[in-house]
């Protein structure tokens, strides 16, 4: 299923072309559902929930014989090792149980730090702009427009020549840009702001030439 709308790809694509008519630059735009499952994250908390369990009964120790005690009530004493039982079982089911609730991506993204995020989002993009961009046009000057919509993050990857002149700051109002629509529910609207300012910083550096001819596919990709 098409993360954007038939009429939004149509948008986009548009936008590219337009903006290309200013500059010897390539864009290549692409929009994900995410940039990871993030199944790490999940067992990450799995065990902390488990390991939260003997942690709390050592600093409640006899919390452990209440709970044998509720549990096996009528069954004579506590053998020697029922707190660990209750340890092991206690552990076992919070590990079992967080792993079942972060099984929900909405919850596991959630939960996942915002730095993993960033740091998986930029991976991706960085892995999509080698196959698709980089190297692939002959002044070296692609430029991946990258959206990951569950992340609500984007990357712009330039290749060497872009690279070479343009600081990754100056595409802050390009990312601004589409992250504020993206936030709204409209991030094709986002993806056509962060193209055209993108190509204002393209036109300056990367004149368009007589001789240009259009070397990467104008229409949004989603991998």
């Amino acid at each position: 299923m098409s993360l954007l709308s038939p009429a939004d790809h149509a948008r986009v694509t548009a936008a590219v072309t337009a903006a290309e008519q200013r500059t010897a630059g390539e864009i290549v735009t692409a929009v994900a559902a995410r940039s990871d499952a993030y199944h790490d994250a999940a067992l990450h908390w799995a065990m902390l929930a488990m390991l939260a369990v003997p942690a709390a009964f050592a600093f409640w120790p006899d919390a452990a014989l209440r709970l044998w005690g509720v549990v096996a009530d009528g069954w004579g004493p506590a053998p020697a090792g029922a707190p660990y039982l209750v340890a092991l079982v206690g552990s076992t089911v919070a590990f079992l149980l967080v792993r079942v609730l972060l099984a929900q991506m909405p919850l596991r993204m959630a939960v996942t730090p915002g730095a993993t995020k960033t740091r998986r989002v930029r991976r991706q993009a960085l892995a999509l702009f080698r196959v698709g961009a980089e190297r692939r046009t002959r002044g070296r000057t692609g430029v991946l427009l990258y959206l990951s919509l569950a992340e609500r993050r984007a990357e712009i990857v330039a290749d060497a020549a872009i690279h070479s002149r343009v600081d990754d700051a100056v595409w802050g109002e390009a990312m601004a840009a589409l992250l504020t629509q993206v936030r709204a529910g409209r991030a094709a609207d986002g993806l056509i702001a962060a193209i055209d300012r993108v190509a204002i910083v393209l036109a300056e550096h990367f004149p368009r030439e007589a001789d240009d001819v259009n070397e990467l596919p104008d229409r949004l990709i989603e991998p």
